[in-house]
């Protein structure tokens, strides 16, 4: 009887040169093959929108420009980082806006005018859009009250809550030389420290991939090259060292931007890496699945809507930082679309099941970089709404194709 162990060692070899970078490569084309396009849409249309707007104006990408844009990307990102919660469960939440514009007003309200300690004022405007998400999800859970009607009903009641909040003064103005003013308006991060934290990513690539591949490799399955994974964690430090490096050229990284930066990090752990983020996935895949399997579906709706209206105070909180006041106009506009369209464009799915928490962080960029692009150029507010819509349509339309050619892929 022959030794099979060269026949195992030839296997090995093949597992372990299909995990290289050729192996990488291979792998990145079947799944865009299979309609998992992952964030490659939206950085494309990320670098026409970046290549146009330079050849219009050169100052589009001047480093000064792109920190004053990171400073507005944050507020609304921040929002936009609740709605990837509730549409990787399918639902929506149309009052984020209104939530946001609440959570401002109680920052005027109890710190300018009621004398409450700043980090108290903070804290019950996040208590307040907690609440309101509870409110959402138990409508949800114990009438069945679809989301659509019962955060349109918030969207209402919230506006008019901030209205009397406000009184008829309509604004509140927020003392210009606060800490909390300079944070959203002028605070930079040291340049050794915003060097220093580009090594965070490499780091923790490695560690993850690391064990990550020891699991695999314990369990008998196919685990990636410890050289491919530190070629894609030494490009990601190389990259984002070019882009400090570019932004340091001018006033440098925003310490608001690295706020948002930290919670699409932390959030995106917890999609990826825990019982919860899984359960999410599940239960927007298919609910009663989900049920059956005994994950607390219930639980999961409440999470969700808490962290969408906790994270909607928190924008309008630091909305209020960047325009040091907090008045009628604060939430209204066009904030609410353009949290949810951040979310759609930068690749959550509106079907659910599917989202991550880098599709607020791109498709804040995008949505930003474009309102930024035609102010350069002088341009109505008129352009800028119908080409983010036409984006957002373009973004929906190739969300719907890979999810068909996924399911094909599937059948196949």
């Amino acid at each position: 009887m022959s030794d099979p162990k060269p026949t195992l060692d030839r296997a090995d070899s093949r597992v372990t040169h299909a995990s290289g970078i050729g192996g990488a490569v291979e792998q990145f084309i079947g799944r865009v093959k299979a309609g998992d396009l992952g964030s490659l849409p939206v950085i494309v249309g990320l670098a026409i929108i970046w290549t146009v707007f330079t050849l219009l104006n050169p100052i589009f990408l001047s480093p000064n420009n792109l920190v004053n844009m990171l400073f507005d990307c944050s507020t609304t990102g921040v929002i936009s980082l609740g709605i990837v919660c509730v549409l990787i469960l399918g639902e929506i939440d149309l009052s984020v806006g209104s939530m946001s514009g609440v959570g401002s007003t109680l920052i005027g309200v109890l710190w300018v005018n009621a004398g409450v300690p700043l980090p108290l004022a903070i804290l019950a405007a996040l208590i307040a859009g907690a609440l309101i998400g509870t409110i959402y999800a138990t409508l949800r859970n114990r009438l069945g009250m679809p989301s659509f009607v019962s955060t349109l009903s918030g969207l209402l009641a919230l506006l008019g809550l901030q209205l009397y909040l406000l009184g008829a003064t309509g604004s509140i103005n927020l003392p210009y030389s606060s800490t909390m003013v300079n944070f959203g308006q002028l605070m930079i991060m040291a340049k050794p420290l915003s060097y220093a934290l580009c090594l965070v990513p490499c780091v923790v690539m490695l560690v993850v991939g690391l064990q990550t591949n020891a699991k695999r490799r314990a369990a008998n399955l196919s685990a990636g090259s410890s050289g491919g994974l530190a070629l894609r964690a030494g490009l990601t430090t190389l990259g984002l060292l070019a882009v400090i490096f570019y932004l340091n050229l001018g006033r440098g990284v925003p310490w608001m931007f690295a706020l948002f930066v930290a919670l699409v990090l932390v959030m995106n752990y917890a999609f990826t890496r825990t019982q919860w983020g899984r359960s999410m996935k599940a239960v927007g895949g298919n609910a009663e699945a989900a049920r059956r399997a005994g994950i607390n579906v219930r639980r999961i709706y409440v999470s969700a809507f808490m962290l969408c209206s906790t994270f909607a105070a928190l924008g309008g909180v630091l909305s209020s930082a960047r325009l040091a006041s907090a008045s009628q106009q604060a939430g209204t506009g066009d904030v609410n679309l353009n949290a949810i369209a951040a979310a759609v464009i930068g690749g959550t799915s509106l079907f659910g099941g599917r989202g991550s928490a880098f599709s607020a962080l791109l498709g804040i960029i995008v949505i930003q970089s474009i309102a930024n692009g035609l102010t350069l150029l002088n341009l109505s507010s008129s352009l800028r709404y119908m080409i983010t819509g036409g984006v957002l349509a373009i973004a929906v339309i190739v969300d719907s194709l890979a999810r068909q050619s996924r399911v094909s892929h599937g059948r196949a």
